[in-house]
């Protein structure tokens, strides 16, 4: 099993539980990375946070990391666990207000901090929103800009990068290959 892993996919594909079957087989402690920030007056978010808190194990530690993803990397880098990061597209959504220098030095800082992770394993969720129309509002182009340029950097260091759609889960990295050259455009 991969030190790097990348599960993508559309809304209600299955990724999450995708992603919490890999946690399991690595056969380490698993620390649930919840993005999401609880809204105690939106009862729709509240049930869908419930959900995925029911269907983990109880053994699961959780932390709550709406920004501070990279320093938490950092934090567990040395330690023999699985981070799973659930999910990236939240993380995005709650750092839409960060300019583009802030953002541009928090993307360099995690994938700097991921080369450090050599003992856990880490394993990202993330969202596909490129495959629809461009949005026609600024806030969902950075947005969809964002996530996509995120999932495509970890895309390229990620192996394997599984895509979860129709029911199905396909394994990207042995069934494609990178875009050559991309990796000189990171951060």
């Amino acid at each position: 099993m991969s030190n790097l892993i990348l599960v993508t996919g559309p809304a209600r594909s299955g990724k999450s539980e995708w992603a919490e079957t890999l946690a399991l087989q690595t056969g380490k402690a698993v620390i649930y990375v919840a993005t999401a920030q609880t809204q105690p007056d939106d009862e729709e978010w509240l049930s869908r946070i419930e959900k995925h808190q029911r269907r983990r194990p109880a053994t699961w530690k959780t932390l709550l990391v709406p920004h501070q993803l990279a320093a938490t990397l950092q934090e567990y880098a040395g330690s023999n666990c699985c981070l799973l990061v659930d999910s990236l597209g939240t993380w995005v959504a709650n750092c839409l207000d960060w300019d583009e220098v802030f953002w541009e030095s928090t993307i360099t800082e995690l994938l700097e901090n991921l080369g450090q992770t050599s003992n856990s394993s880490v394993i990202f969720v993330a969202e596909e929103t490129g495959w629809g129309v461009v949005p026609a509002y600024p806030m969902g182009r950075k947005f969809r800009d964002r996530l996509g340029q995120l999932v495509r950097y970890l895309g390229t260091i990620a192996n394997p990068v599984y895509l979860v759609t129709g029911g199905h889960i396909l394994n990207l990295s042995a069934l494609g290959k990178p875009l050559p050259h991309f990796h000189k455009s990171l951060p």
